[in-house]
């Protein structure tokens, strides 16, 4: 198959979210599977150029009609660790994307439609007709629009169009200016409620609700995350669209980049190790406890990798910090917050703790101190309020590092209670709470670090199942190769 991927984001050369990582392990994985795939970015002036090896000009003069007129855009093509990219570059007054940053701008809904149009431009006028357009989130999501409304009539009959809903938070709604901008026109035609007008705002358009109309499939980041969507608040309103095409609907879980994350082989680590030399694991926990300036004891580390807001359970958050300081175990934290009041209560937390031989806090991000804190903690709490899909947990698993988690999302997904799992003994690979609040962390975290205490072999053979499990991209990967091929015959 011939498949074209269109985002936003693609890690490393331009990241803010899970959402590069998929672009790029997916890429990787289906070329792996003997697929063609490319993929097409923006050209930021902020991107990570170092990582993007023979760069030049593929394209000198795109015309892309906006408007009344036309938008001149020069296309650029390199490899990216060995994914074939092209990047988008518009000369434009509006200079969509050279400010510095990758989002956050008033017209966001502009730049980004504008992006979509250009890609389907240098598709039809490259002569480029892939078996599937992927895209994602809804930066991308009116190119299934453009797609069936517009390019099917000039040549690209055949093209299937996959879409992929990273975050529902966030969908695009927008106003008519955009039919206009991108030739659509027709406001009649497409305000209607079975096309693109926001179930709950008539004078707007959803970009996503007319991305899931119009793909031939529409997933999202985990298979609980899927039925969430539908039943649950979590769809943020689409849960009846979503329904309207549920047979073309579903959810796979995001895979995990086996090369970064990998304790026999990572770089950033004190130790290398595996399944059956999991002994090796605590020189990482000697290293961390140096590298934090913690007391050497005899005492379970207890952490925290991520972002601080309202999404990851940040009352959990510092709840099961102190409870760990009360329980006999150390706690580790890293995370920043793009809340200033959350930042601010951490820094706060931070000073008061600072003598504190059992805490350490690091407001901030450091990508080698993650890999060693994920080598050096015994557990980490994964606390959500609500959690897509979610890397901490798998990345945890990996390294033998114990996840406790509330029970949503894709945590549900990849993490088995020990206790009370519908599953075989020796399929469970850590501790799970349902409600949002103390008691339920607590009581996660009383079994796993009483486990830890008092029942060490068996607290070892957690680690060593949850070592066990494929995170990969191959499972993954299998599931769009599927969905890919039968939208292919639709």
């Amino acid at each position: 198959m011939y498949i074209v991927m269109v985002a936003s984001e693609c890690v490393p050369v331009a990241k803010v979210g899970g959402l590069g990582d998929v672009v790029f392990g997916l890429s990787r994985e289906l070329e792996i599977r003997g697929n063609a795939v490319e993929i097409i970015l923006p050209k930021y002036d902020c991107m990570r150029y170092d990582h993007v090896w023979g760069l030049g000009v593929v394209w000198e003069d795109l015309r892309v009609p906006w408007l009344d007129g036309h938008i001149p855009c020069t296309v650029w093509f390199g490899f990216v660790h060995g994914r074939k990219c092209f990047f988008i570059e518009p000369h434009s007054a509006d200079h969509f994307f050279e400010r510095g940053t990758y989002y956050g701008f008033p017209d966001e809904h502009l730049r980004f439609t504008f992006f979509s149009k250009a890609a389907m431009e240098f598709m039809l006028q490259a002569g480029k007709r892939p078996d599937v357009i992927h895209t994602h989130d809804w930066q991308t999501a009116i190119i299934p629009v453009l797609l069936y409304e517009t390019y099917a009539h000039q040549g690209m009959d055949r093209v299937r169009a996959v879409h992929t809903i990273h975050n529902f938070k966030h969908q695009g709604i927008v106003g008519e200016n955009v039919l206009w901008a991108t030739g659509l026109g027709r406001p009649d035609y497409y305000y209607a409620a079975d096309r693109l007008r926001d179930d709950f705002n008539p004078t707007a358009l959803n970009l996503t609700k007319g991305a899931i109309t119009y793909a031939n499939y529409t997933s999202t980041v985990s298979p609980q995350h899927a039925w969430e969507a539908m039943h649950t608040d979590q769809g943020y309103g689409l849960g009846h669209t979503l329904h309207r095409f549920k047979e073309r609907f579903g959810g796979i879980l995001n895979g995990l980049d086996y090369e970064m994350w990998n304790p026999e082989i990572d770089p950033y680590i004190a130790a290398h190790y595996g399944r059956d030399t999991l002994d090796r694991k605590y020189a990482n926990k000697q290293a961390l406890r140096h590298r934090l300036m913690l007391v050497d004891a005899f005492k379970p580390i207890v952490a925290y990798v991520g972002r601080l807001d309202t999404q990851k359970g940040v009352h959990l958050i510092r709840h099961a910090l102190f409870y760990s300081l009360q329980h006999g175990a150390q706690f580790v934290l890293l995370g920043s917050s793009p809340e200033l009041g959350i930042n601010n209560e951490f820094w706060h937390l931070k000073h008061e703790l600072n003598e504190n031989p059992d805490c350490h806090l690091e407001i901030g991000y450091d990508e080698e101190l993650a890999h060693l804190i994920y080598a050096g903690a015994d557990l980490i709490v994964v606390p959500s309020l609500f959690e897509p899909c979610g890397l901490t947990q798998m990345i945890a698993l990996r390294y033998g590092t114990v996840p406790v988690v509330r029970a949503v999302g894709g945590l549900v997904d990849t993490v088995f209670d020990r206790d009370f799992a519908g599953r075989p003994v020796e399929e469970r690979n850590g501790f799970v709470f349902h409600q949002a609040d103390f008691v339920g962390l607590e009581s996660a975290m009383h079994r796993a670090i009483g486990l830890w205490n008092h029942h060490p072999d068996e607290f070892q053979q957690l680690m060593r199942q949850g070592m066990a499990y494929d995170f990969s991209w191959n499972r993954p990967g299998h599931d769009y190769a599927s969905i890919f091929e039968w939208v292919r015959h639709k």
